[in-house]
């Protein structure tokens, strides 16, 4: 951990270093509160090869971001997130993993209005590829988290996720791509905030197992574009026993593969 974060943020927290594909990427991040996993790796795993500029939304202490930038899918990376401690590990990280001339940060609320985050530096139009993991819980849904940092990453209002969304669509340049990781049980209102601004929309459905229901969807949609949706066949992350990944989630976690969708 750098030796630059604040006082107060250094005494209540305890800091980890965690290894990522294969020790591709160290991250440092909070011993407590909302951890980045297996989401975010295959978040970032989703983008498309050649990617020039990625944006991160909500982007936490950097995982998918860095993790795109790992995988040489991306050139540059543009990470946004609100809460001031977090935003201090990202820095740490861009930086102890020498992403520093491709990776850059923005203090910014996704929520804020269009004019307030253009005045912070996100410009329309702007990014090839907007990869996002919002929060999940509307309000008054699941146990909220005690702690705060960890309960903002994974609640917020019923209609935000529309606004997650519209961000996207403004932040990505024509023909740009949009992809949202997301808890199945939100597919529908991911679908409608999409369908009204992208085309060409893929859903992967995530299922634990075989034979299991889904728990998590990737969407990826195309902005401008009028093909129609495609639901693609759902894919077990483990195999019917144990606890080990399937052979194609496991070389994505030790950085030996990107998802293939």
């Amino acid at each position: 951990m750098s030796l630059d974060q604040p006082a107060q943020f250094v005494k209540h927290q305890t800091i980890t270093r965690d290894a990522f594909l294969g020790g591709r990427l160290t991250l440092s991040q909070p011993r407590n509160g909302f951890r980045a996993g297996l989401d975010s790796v295959l978040l970032g795993a989703a983008v498309p090869a050649g990617t020039r500029n990625l944006l991160d939304m909500g982007a936490g202490v950097g995982a998918a971001g860095l993790s795109a930038l790992a995988m040489g899918l991306a050139e540059k990376a543009c990470l946004v997130e609100r809460d001031d401690a977090t935003l201090g590990l990202a820095r740490d990280n861009i930086v102890q993993n020498g992403f520093a001339d491709r990776a850059d940060l923005l203090a910014l609320d996704i929520l804020s209005k269009g004019a307030e985050r253009r005045a912070a530096g996100l410009g329309d139009n702007a990014h090839d590829v907007v990869i996002a993991n919002p929060p999940f819980f509307g309000a008054g849904q699941g146990t909220r988290a005690p702690d705060a940092a960890r309960a903002n990453a994974r609640h917020m209002d019923a209609d935000s996720l529309e606004t997650w969304v519209k961000c996207a669509a403004t932040a990505a340049s024509a023909g740009g791509r949009a992809i949202f990781i997301y808890p199945a049980e939100g597919l529908a209102a991911l679908l409608t905030a999409f369908d009204r601004r992208f085309g060409d929309i893929n859903v992967l459905p995530l299922c634990p197992r075989p034979a299991q229901s889904v728990t998590r969807i990737l969407v990826r949609g195309i902005k401008g574009s009028r093909a129609p949706v495609r639901l693609l066949a759902s894919r077990p992350l483990h195999g019917e026993f144990g606890n080990g990944f399937a052979p194609e989630f496991d070389a994505i976690l030790r950085g030996a593969a990107v998802l293939d969708w």
